[in-house]
């Protein structure tokens, strides 16, 4: 049951809504200042995530060409046991990297795009191509207000609705 629903959620974030033009991505990614531990500052939530604190992604290179994707989170709170999901990534735009098929239960797989990034790799915004999925993603559990306010407008401008975004809570 939870694998058919995943395929319909997948499904669904990569439909386009019909008036909103194509997003756009990075122009590109250095993979090797990518690699590395990402926490979650925000999302537009859905059921995987629903409940989830304290979330971070960790990229590493693999031998085969591809990336080990490790979602680690905390369930309910804090004080919770950490537990991790174990995923792969693989670039399908060599000249940007910037898409990406990414995927924890096989065959499943969702399109990632890397649609902003900060020029230090501070933070970064990855969603999906139909706007159903989107993460703010920070290399610290807590960005400035500034940024955050900053990251929302560049999200805006991609055709993001700003009230759908949730912070995750993380640890001070």
């Amino acid at each position: 049951m939870a694998v058919w629903s995943l395929v319909v959620l997948f499904s669904l974030a990569g439909c386009s809504t019909m008036n909103t033009p194509p997003l756009r991505t990075v122009a590109h990614v250095d993979l090797d200042r990518y690699l590395g531990r990402w926490y979650v500052i925000a999302n537009i939530p859905y059921f995987l995530e629903n409940g989830k604190v304290a979330s971070y992604d960790t990229y590493a290179k693999r031998p085969d060409g591809k990336m080990d994707n490790i979602f680690t989170f905390r369930k309910g709170g804090f004080d919770a046991p950490e537990q991790s999901w174990h995923g792969t990534a693989r670039v399908t735009n060599l000249v940007t990297n910037a898409e990406w098929k990414v995927g924890f239960i096989w065959p499943v797989t969702s399109t990632y795009l890397v649609l902003e990034l900060d020029p230090d790799y501070r933070w970064a915004v990855v969603g999906t191509p139909g706007r159903g999925l989107l993460w703010i993603l920070a290399r610290e559990r807590q960005l400035s207000a500034a940024d955050y306010e900053h990251i929302l407008g560049l999200i805006e401008q991609q055709g993001f609705d700003r009230t759908k975004i949730v912070p995750v809570p993380q640890p001070k």
